[in-house]
């Protein structure tokens, strides 16, 4: 799709946390992507990179310091305790533990039905039927609305909790880690469904994984973020030929194969630096093995290389003079 088709928008998104007697910790520091409706966009990084904190800035969860957020062309504001724009309950968000997603006391039909009351301001008397078809969407039967949370494994949990999501008639999907929590084969179904939702309800998906193996398999395109920054984005299958920034290559490598040859990243050394004190220039500079003089000195830009393929690094553009040649980290 085109830009002016994106559904969900994210330009230039900076958020800080603040802190008292501390200095500000900047988790986001200016980053840009875009959710079409029918795609899996696939938002991978370390953990500590903020790809987690632009999800929740993403629905109104965490206000942003500046920026610009906009689904179906409408800006998304804080959530308030009492009141959200009624456009923004297309705008779903599914999150990591199922556990705590869901009320342990309320049959799982009672909390199906509630929101499809404030979500979609569906009629009482075609909620419960409503409720068991949204389980039945969702790959489990219509009985279970009578069960409590308990009663289902960690996998089933995560798919009433994408049915609760479904059940706002939603055009965006936010799923923020939503199977790092669960055993690998439930991990392999929940992803599948997502990306079986996003063809058949013309769905817009963000899908957050430090998992490489499984974006490769379920997202059409994939973003890369390296504390707070936006590294490298492109269709996956150009990514993953071709990946222009050393971080990208390092994820790629450590990625586990299906015959066992992947390895640890041993070309990326030390650890993500503190946020709240980032390297200057480059910030993937002091951990990668190809920095040179400008990378300590000169943040590179977020530029485009080929259709939809943009990096950050100076070694895919001419680099900028250094006045004295500090030594690469």
């Amino acid at each position: 799709m085109s830009e002016a088709a994106a559904t969900l928008r994210l330009q230039d998104v900076v958020v800080d946390y603040r802190r008292k007697h501390l200095s500000d910790v900047r988790a986001v520091a200016g980053a840009s992507l875009t959710v079409d409706r029918g795609q899996v966009h696939g938002l991978v990084g370390e953990s500590g990179c903020g790809k987690s904190t632009l999800a929740r800035a993403a629905t109104g969860l965490v206000p942003i310091s500046s920026g610009s957020i906009e689904f179906a062309g409408e800006p998304v504001t804080p959530l308030k305790r009492r009141a959200r724009a009624p456009h923004l309950r297309r705008l779903q968000m599914v999150f990591q533990d199922p556990n705590s997603s869901l009320n342990p006391r309320r049959s799982v039909g009672a909390q199906l039905e509630f929101a499809l009351r404030r979500g979609a301001g569906v009629p009482s008397r075609e909620r419960p039927a409503r409720a068991r078809e949204l389980l039945n969407t969702v790959g489990l039967p219509g009985d279970a609305a009578k069960r409590v949370p308990s009663e289902f494994s960690g996998g089933q949990r995560q798919r009433i909790c994408i049915a609760r999501a479904l059940a706002a008639n939603p055009s965006v999907i936010i799923a923020d880690e939503p199977i790092s929590a669960l055993d690998a084969s439930a991990q392999a179904q929940i992803a599948n469904m997502l990306v079986s939702l996003a063809r058949q309800l013309d769905l817009g998906v963000l899908f957050i994984s430090h998992d490489l193996a499984i974006v490769r398999h379920v997202a059409d395109v994939v973003t890369v973020m390296y504390l707070g920054k936006v590294v490298e984005s492109a269709p996956t299958s150009r990514l993953w030929a071709d990946p222009l920034h050393p971080y990208t290559r390092a994820l790629i490598e450590s990625a586990p194969r299906h015959d066992g040859s992947g390895q640890l990243p041993h070309a990326l050394k030390g650890e993500i630096p503190d946020p709240s004190s980032p390297p200057s220039g480059c910030r993937f500079h002091p951990r990668c093995n190809f920095a040179f003089a400008p990378c300590p000195v000169h943040e590179p830009l977020l530029e485009q290389y080929a259709q939809d393929h943009r990096a950050a690094c100076w070694l895919n553009e001419p680099a900028p003079a250094v006045e004295s040649q500090t030594p690469a980290v």
